[in-house]
This record gives C-alpha cells, structure tokens and sequence, in this order.
C-alpha cells in the first residue's frame, strides 16, 4: 500500500522491515546479499535481529528515509539520502530489497532489509530517483550559491571602482 502526501513530496509503504546490519562496504548486491544471509543466523545478543520482519511504515522524502514503528510510529531509523550509497533487489530473492547507508556519527556503514511482496523493485527505483533528484537540487542550489557568490564579488569590484572614479572626478573639479 502507498500513500502520497498532498504536497507530493512524501511517499510512504508499509513494509516488513527485516533488520538493520553493519557491514563493511558502502555498496553492492554482494553486501546485500551478505547482510540478507548474516539476518538469517540466529544471534540472541544482537538487538538488531531481534526485531526481524516487523511491520514498519517507509517515507521517503527529498531529504531522506525514515523507517517507523507500524503501531505507536516510534521512529527506529532516519537515513539522510546524501547518506546513502547504494540501493537495490537481492536477486536471489526477489521480494527483498535493502539500501546501505552511511552512520552520520561514525565511518560505518548499515544495510536496512525490507520484504514487500509486490513492490520491492518499485521501491528501489524510488529511492535511486529520489536520491538523483536531491543530488540535483543540491548541485542546483550549489551552482546557485556560486552565481551569487560571482555576482557580490563583481558588485563589490565595481563599487571599488565607481568610488575611484568619484574621487578622480572630485580631484579634477578642485583643480
């Protein structure tokens, strides 16, 4: 199930969220894949697989992902999209798709698993649309940034200049 926001810019799926892993490489369905198998073995200690294949709501936004609790929308994870470096279907099992996203804290990396039965290629799709889209917006605005930047540099030549000239004209009209 989707839902779009009146703005258009939130969309939200509810999901069954398998769990987050750290893994060692930003990227690549081999890490997918590993991360996928690693939430397979049993682990008691690791509070992260603890909570597998819990139903969670999935926005995804301009500016990032958030993953919430399905009952009282507790927020378990927020992924800044500039933080996200690779996104993607394991093939070997269709129905699962995942991201890695680098922790803003520290120089590590996670891979968040989710299972839909229908729209796991649709999401992935999203998500690199979207994260495209605001890389875009950024360099827009980046380049934005630089013309105004250019333009208060040639402004400020130019009032150097026209107070040169004003004290030329002054200094001819004394003579």
């Amino acid at each position: 199930m989707s839902d779009t926001s009146e703005d258009d810019n939130e969309i939200s799926f509810s999901l069954k969220f398998l769990g987050r892993v750290k893994v060692s490489r930003p990227g690549g369905l081999q890490t997918l894949d590993e991360a996928n198998q690693d939430l397979k073995k049993p682990d008691h200690l690791n509070l992260e697989k603890a909570g597998k294949k819990s139903k969670v709501h999935f926005f995804l936004t301009m500016s990032g992902i958030d993953i919430l609790e399905d009952k009282t929308k507790f927020l378990l994870y927020s992924c800044p999209l500039s933080s996200i470096s690779f996104c993607a279907v394991i093939p070997s099992s269709p129905k699962v798709f995942g991201f890695v996203a680098q922790n803003p804290a520290a120089d590590t990396y996670n891979c968040y698993l989710f299972q839909s039965t229908k729209f796991s290629h649709v999401l992935v799709s999203l998500i690199g649309d979207t994260c495209r889209a605001s890389k875009n917006e950024r360099n827009t605005r980046g380049n934005q940034d630089l013309k105004v930047e250019a333009l208060r540099h040639k402004n400020k030549m130019l009032q150097r200049e026209n107070e040169e000239l004003k004290r030329t004209l002054l200094q001819q009209t004394d003579a």
